[in-house]
């Protein structure tokens, strides 16, 4: 019986689903974005997400901790040079889960893991506020009209003084 166990064995041997978890967690660090099934995504958020935040402060304890899980030289310089500067602020939630649908072959649930402040798709669409409006609009209108019945007035004043 499970009784609380919270771990999701994805089916494998530990030895297997920690380096699956090591191999993935490099992937997204690297890439930014990985495509893998709901369930693995979820156990690489709670792989992952510890590193990112003990990626924060940049000591040789925290990299060589961060390296006893990942075993990748170039993922953990990454994480520590260009991801920790960018989620420094963040105070937790660093990856994003989007589902895309079940896969072609064995309709498992799939979806992309990403991390939240590289989406650049997502951040352009926040960037432009658009100026609050509104739906009442007697004065503003009744301002222009005034301007543009002036200008015809002075338009047509010049054009009387031209023909005389």
């Amino acid at each position: 019986m499970r009784h609380g166990d919270k771990l999701n064995n994805l089916g494998r041997k530990t030895a297997h689903r920690k380096a699956m978890l090591a191999n993935m967690a490099s992937s997204l660090i690297l890439h930014k974005r990985i495509s893998t099934t709901v369930a693995k995504a979820k156990a690489l958020r709670l792989y992952v997400e510890p590193l990112l935040t003990k990626s924060k402060d940049d000591s040789t304890h925290s990299r060589r901790t961060v390296f006893a899980y990942l075993g990748n030289k170039e993922a953990v310089d990454m994480l520590f040079k260009d991801v920790a500067t960018k989620i420094a602020d963040r105070p937790g939630g660093y990856t994003r889960i989007l589902k895309t649908g079940g896969r072609l072959g064995d309709n498992a649930d799939m979806c992309f893991i990403e991390l939240v402040d590289y989406n650049e798709s997502m951040l352009g669409a926040k960037a432009p506020a658009k100026a609050k409006t509104s739906r009442r609009g007697g004065k503003k209108k009744a301002t222009e009209a005034k301007v543009k019945t002036e200008d015809k007035k002075e338009e047509s004043t010049d054009e009387n003084n031209k023909i005389e």
